[in-house]
């Protein structure tokens, strides 16, 4: 079956289905390009909670599949392939987290949205990658356990100093991958570009960056920037999504930065998923109910970019 025929089909049982297809900033650009929606993992959920969709289809890593069923407990949630995990959401577990919790029983637990349903069931408030600080800033407790990437963590530091933030040993790797030299040596051929680096990257990255944004951040800076190129420091498949955008700029991506989990998601595996209507997210409803409330604390904080 060819790719047209892959689509097709795909948009077939999209009708039959009353579907929505979810893929994240990224994903492979044949994805992409099929669903109804690309952006962030938790921008994506709540754009699901504002369709009449009955299945949605997530293709995105494990707890971005989980985080569309919090939000969207009544619907059924396709993640297209199990095997599409991410490492820094497996860094940290709710054993190790109640021990972390028990050395500092008067912290509050601040979670990154990158981690697995059963992590946000027993921590405090969820945070992205842009309303980190906003998020942080916000509770009243001296001490905070920020789970589970240090460097995003190492971030946040830099702008609030009347908390004491106390970071997991967690990372991404792909953004950790990311090295000062490969950004300079791209710098250096094209001048004239900005350099835009997300905030899972290492602190050394982060000091040559002319902005530092999430995936989303990075979408809505390019567009008003005055600039016509961009080296941009994240998986180099959102840079497929800023070209599609802004056809007037030029993007570089970093060779470096490539997320394989992202990559396990194909059409092949898109449609088969939706003709069997599995793999299904499954999750207990205490789960969802405990993991729902942190998320919902973020969102009436406020989200960010």
């Amino acid at each position: 079956m060819d790719k047209k025929e892959i689509e097709t089909k795909i948009k077939e049982l999209k009708h039959k289905l009353n579907a929505v297809i979810l893929a994240h900033n990224y994903q492979i650009p044949d994805v992409q390009d099929i669903a109804d929606f690309v952006g962030d993992s938790l921008g994506l959920s709540m754009k699901a909670m504002e369709t009449d969709a009955e299945v949605i289809v997530f293709c995105g890593v494990d707890f971005m599949a989980e985080s569309a069923k919090i939000l969207n407990p009544d619907k059924i949630v396709v993640h297209p392939d199990k095997k599409a995990q991410c490492p820094m959401a497996a860094m940290v577990d709710v054993e190790s987290l109640g021990w972390f919790k028990d050395k500092n029983p008067q912290a509050v637990v601040v979670a990154y949205v990158n981690t697995t349903a059963d992590v946000k069931a027993v921590t405090d408030v969820c945070c992205t990658s842009s309303n980190a600080i906003k998020v942080i800033k916000s509770v009243k407790e001296k001490d905070v356990i920020f789970i589970p990437d240090t460097n995003l963590g190492l971030y946040v530091k830099r702008f609030i100093h009347d908390k004491n933030l106390i970071l997991w040993p967690g990372i991404c790797p792909t953004h950790h991958r990311i090295s000062e030299e490969e950004i300079l040596e791209i710098k250096k051929q094209h001048q004239n570009a900005e350099i835009i680096v997300h905030p899972e990257c290492r602190p050394e990255v982060i000091d040559i960056a002319d902005h530092v944004f999430s995936t989303q951040g990075m979408v809505n800076y390019v567009s008003k920037a005055d600039s016509k190129e961009f080296i941009i420091g994240t998986e180099k498949e959102l840079c497929y999504r800023l070209k599609k955008e802004n056809l007037d700029k030029t993007f570089y991506s970093l060779k470096s930065a490539v997320c394989p989990n992202m990559k396990r998601i194909t059409l092949e595996k898109v449609l088969k998923s939706m003709k069997s209507l599995e793999p299904k997210v499954e999750l207990s409803e205490t789960t969802i109910e405990k993991a729902k409330l942190p998320l919902q604390r973020m969102i009436d904080i406020g989200r960010g970019d």
